[in-house]
């Protein structure tokens, strides 16, 4: 069952459960909130307190390939659009970078715009890139994607203003940290699981089975193959982020420097999600 300590541990912060409190009134008697009432205080919370980073929990390879080899640049990355007292934190662009692999798609539909072949994207606080291709293993997977930069395109120069329709983030493939990352989610299927509970057992099933049928297999996820910015490389238990266009998480008490360990607080909301179930 979810706890006070448990959703400290995955990051809930103090302010964002007594927000949730007092949006649902104080009162004697048993009472059904809806899960996304909480979810909002702590969207809400972190909005305002978390840093910007990037990670990559999917990776693919991203190869630049008009970009010289052995080259590199430090970037800025704010740390808080929200906060402008929060400062920023610099980024290390390479010509091998990790990407998201839900961020290329090799035969498009219309409203995708993130990398596939022929179109451009920006890739957060860096360049505006055209993808120019990819290269698959035996079994069709996606092995690597290919794209050439677009030069004068970073924030502040001269082709800065260049349209384009999608922003990806990504972090450097020679200067990221490896880390595991703990997907969690809802534990129950089922909006009111106690309602249910009785329902089943009523209807004869076993205690253990009703609870088993009502639990969320996808209630916790462990990826372990994930890759992080240094930036985080010296991060403390319980430090709160959003890795951007992902979802807010937090350190874990276990994580260490050797084996970096983050838990998601909540998701962000997932436009592209709504889109696809439509198509």
């Amino acid at each position: 069952m979810p706890t006070i300590c448990g959703y400290r541990r995955r990051g809930y912060t103090p302010e964002s459960i007594r927000m949730f409190v007092d949006r649902i009134g104080y009162t004697k008697f048993d009472a059904l909130n809806d899960m996304a009432l909480m979810e909002s205080a702590i969207r809400e919370d972190l909005n305002r307190r978390a840093t910007r980073v990037s990670a990559v929990i999917n990776p693919v390879k991203l190869i630049v390939t008009n970009y010289p080899e052995g080259k590199t640049e430090e970037l800025e990355a704010i740390n808080n659009p929200e906060d402008p007292e929060a400062g920023s934190h610099m980024i290390t662009f390479s010509r091998e970078l990790w990407i998201e692999r839900e961020d290329f798609m090799e035969d498009a539909p219309a409203k995708y715009f993130r990398l596939s072949q022929g179109r451009e994207v920006r890739l957060k606080s860096a360049y505006i890139v055209l993808c120019t291709g990819c290269k698959k293993a035996d079994d069709g997977t996606i092995e690597e994607v290919y794209c050439e930069y677009i030069p004068n395109t970073k924030t502040g120069e001269s082709d800065s203003g260049r349209k384009v329709k999608g922003t990806i983030h990504w972090v450097s493939a020679a200067h990221a940290v490896k880390a595991e990352v703990r997907l969690y989610d809802r534990l129950w299927k089922v909006e009111n699981p106690r309602d249910e509970l009785a329902r089943l057992r009523e209807e004869g099933m076993d205690p253990i089975d009703a609870l088993k049928q009502m639990k969320n297999p996808d209630s916790l996820e462990i990826r372990e193959n994930c890759y992080v910015e240094q930036f985080l490389a010296d991060t403390k238990p319980l430090d709160h982020f959003q890795f951007q266009r992902i979802g807010y998480f937090c350190t874990d008490k276990d994580s260490t420097p050797d084996h970096l360990i983050f838990n998601r607080t909540v998701s962000l909301k997932d436009t592209w999600s709504k889109v696809k179930d439509k198509a």
